[in-house]
């Protein structure tokens, strides 16, 4: 029985000192782990910013009162580069791949898929054009046609004219229901 003890006692001395060392090792395997996260995370900044540099030629000719994109990268969980509110550039899964995106009422679709940076400016000076095409067609202004101007004034009398026919119709029925009540009455 002491043997019993005796090997029941060496192997309590030695468990913690086992599991002590199996947390220490955890503990540095996650680290290298986060490491690696962050090296990770610091390539697709970097990616990004490489395309970044090569979109300020385009910036430059946008019109300075063109005020529809905000250019910037994110460096969140997932670092993205905004062209405007609704569109940017993230890395794919992969991380060397890049991949164009813009947010919709029905959904995320993807404009454009590639490694190469000059395809993926390809894809951001066309989505540009687009937008600044319809900036200018919602910036202008229908002209009223001349027959709609003139038949505004006759629909506005004729409204005035179903009101007051509405109004006399309603007074004389109230009227009349006045006098039937006050009929019967006496």
């Amino acid at each position: 029985m002491s043997e019993h003890n005796a090997e029941g006692q060496s192997a309590a001395a030695e468990s913690p000192v086992r599991l002590r060392d199996a947390l220490r090792k955890a503990r540095i395997e996650a680290a290298d782990r986060s490491g690696v996260v962050v090296d990770l995370r610091d390539a697709e900044t970097v990616r990004l910013e490489i395309l970044n540099d090569a979109l300020n030629p385009l910036f430059a000719e946008i019109p300075v009162q063109v005020d529809l994109f905000d250019r910037g990268i994110s460096r969140g969980d997932t670092p993205r580069l905004w062209i405007d509110a609704v569109s940017h550039v993230a890395m794919g899964r992969d991380k060397r791949i890049y991949r164009f995106v813009q947010d919709t009422r029905f959904g995320r679709i993807v404009l454009a898929e590639s490694h190469d940076v000059p395809v993926i400016v390809d894809a951001v000076t066309d989505y540009i054009a687009r937008r600044m095409i319809e900036r200018e067609q919602a910036m202008i202004v229908t002209p009223v046609p001349a027959a709609a101007s003139a038949s505004a004034p006759r629909m506005k009398s004729s409204r005035l004219w179903t009101f007051a026919f509405g109004f006399f119709a309603g007074l004389a029925a109230l009227f009349g229901f006045a006098l039937v009540a006050a009929l019967r009455g006496m």
